[in-house]
């Protein structure tokens, strides 16, 4: 037991000091590590300090790069105001400059003007006191002249009044004469004035021949199964035809309104088959309308034809012989413009005949030149020039092309044949009866111009000629002088224009002549 002790107590003795050992061998170890660690820090502190300085270094110098760059282009900006300012202080100084200069002037032509004025006001007194003595002086030569001719003052102002007509009318007849030329500068805003002025007075007429057709109906009945339920048979009809279908109060018709005559013609052929027919539904009204559409196509193809065929002409386009059947449902001013296209064409090759030209080139530029009319309402321009492109697009020779486009002098003629379709256009348009004019009221227009033109002291003879589009003036030479001519032509004209009413233009042509006869024997 005692051995037990003590063992156990070296036991003890031994663990405490094995214990102490390995807290000593700890602690000079941590000493150590923190002598270690301090190292560390102390390495990274200065480490931290000398990459602080730098970047501090760096960052004033990059600073200092910044302020200088700023500083650069503050001093431009500086400098480029300061320019603009002083070119600014230069052109206000060169406008001061100018306005003194105007000044300067403006007080010069001020004293110019006060001076002026006063010698106006002098010349003015003196030819005051001037007038006075020449009244004076007239009174006296009036006395002395009544004296030494012998005839009354009545009688002297009678001659002095027939001399100053005379003079006025000399003097009005060379106004007139120089006037000429400006008139015709002014000639093509007067035509527009005019022009607008009667489109403006024929609108409605002229809308109400051209653009409608009137379908008779069996009865008003009819009239609400056109329109259908809600309107849907009328809304369906102007769709699929385009064409405006007018119902209103009139009894027993229905008016059909569209500028395209054969838009309206179909129209027309298709509502009176849909009132034949008695079935009147939408599907019912594009069908019908539809098929009369081919049905037309196939009947202008045969109207051209024929026209082409009347008129003797070989290979023309088959698109042109269509567009000529189309003129068969256009009319101007009454008259057929196929027809009138025929007529023209026939014509045309009469007047060729006469001169030795090529006949069936004059009937073929007649027959064509108002092609153009078939669709004028779908392009932009006259019918001359429209008609000229379709025949240029459509094959047509340039001497055929030139005639279209100048029948009616919008360029000009290349050719013969261009004059001889004027001609024959005028010709056939301006014979009586061949356009909306009764005869009688055509002899009666006739007869007018002549009795106006008769009743001018100094006339001879007056002709109406070219239908009463031109009135030929024959004058007594001993009774007009020459520069009183277009005095003459001018006052008939006004009587004309006050005193009869016409179509168009009527040209006055006045003509002094003086023939000297000798005889030899």
């Amino acid at each position: 037991m005692g051995n037990g002790y003590i063992l156990g107590i070296l036991g003890i003795v031994l663990g405490f000091g094995i214990a102490l050992l390995i807290y000593f061998a700890k602690r000079n170890s941590a000493f150590k590590l923190i002598a270690q660690s301090t190292s560390i820090a102390e390495n990274i502190k200065r480490d931290a300090k000398t990459e602080a300085e730098t970047l501090k270094k760096e960052a004033l110098v990059e600073a200092r790069d910044d302020w200088f760059k700023q500083k650069r282009i503050l001093d431009e900006e500086v400098k480029e105001r300061q320019r603009e300012l002083r070119a600014q202080e230069k052109k206000y100084n060169e406008r001061l400059g100018s306005l003194d200069k105007r000044l300067d002037s403006l007080e010069k032509k001020e004293n110019s003007l006060t001076d002026q004025e006063r010698k106006l006001k002098s010349k003015e007194d003196e030819l005051h006191h001037k007038k006075q003595e020449y009244d004076t002086i007239i009174q006296e030569q009036k006395k002395k002249l009544a004296e030494v001719a012998g005839i009354t003052r009545e009688e002297a102002l009678e001659r002095l009044r027939l001399e100053l007509i005379s003079t006025a009318r000399q003097v009005a007849a060379n106004d007139v004469k120089l006037s000429i030329e400006q008139l015709k500068l002014d000639a093509n805003k007067k035509a527009s004035e005019i022009l607008s002025t009667a489109i403006q007075r024929m609108a409605v007429d002229h809308v109400s021949e051209t653009t409608v057709s009137v379908v008779s109906l069996p009865s008003d009945e009819m009239k609400g199964r056109i329109i259908g339920r809600e309107g849907r048979n009328i809304r369906t009809f102007e769709k699929a035809s385009g064409v405006d279908l007018i119902i209103d109060d009139t009894p027993e018709a229905v008016v059909l309104s569209c500028f395209d005559p054969v838009r309206r013609e179909i129209a027309r052929l298709a509502l009176v088959k849909l009132i034949s027919d008695g079935r009147i539904h939408p599907g019912r009204i594009e069908e019908v309308i539809s098929k009369t559409t081919k049905e037309m196509d196939e009947n202008l193809i045969k109207i051209g034809e024929k026209a082409v065929l009347e008129t003797n002409i070989h290979n023309i386009s088959p698109n042109l012989i269509k567009i000529l059947g189309r003129l068969h449902y256009r009319t101007s001013y009454g008259q057929n413009v196929l027809q009138h296209s025929i007529e023209a064409a026939w014509i045309c090759g009469i007047l060729a005949a006469e001169i030795n030209l090529d006949q069936e080139v004059a009937r073929r530029a007649g027959l064509l030149h108002d092609i153009g009319k078939a669709v004028d309402h779908e392009f932009d321009g006259t019918h001359a020039i429209i008609g000229a492109n379709l025949a240029r697009k459509n094959g047509e020779g340039k001497l055929i092309v030139n005639a279209i486009e100048a029948h009616h002098e919008e360029v000009d003629a290349i050719s013969v044949y261009a004059a001889l379709v004027q001609a024959s256009d005028a010709i056939s348009g301006a014979r009586p009866g061949a356009r909306r004019e009764m005869l009688e009221t055509y002899m009666q227009r006739l007869a007018k111009l002549e009795e106006i033109a008769n009743s001018v002291e100094g006339v001879n003879k007056s002709y109406a000629i070219q239908a009463g589009r031109e009135l030929r003036i024959i004058v007594e030479p001993a009774m007009i002088e020459e520069n009183q001519t277009p005095l003459l032509a001018s006052e008939i004209a006004a009587s004309i224009e006050k005193q009869v009413q016409y179509p168009g233009q009527i040209k006055v042509t006045v003509i002094r002549e003086t023939r000297q006869i000798a005889m030899a024997k």
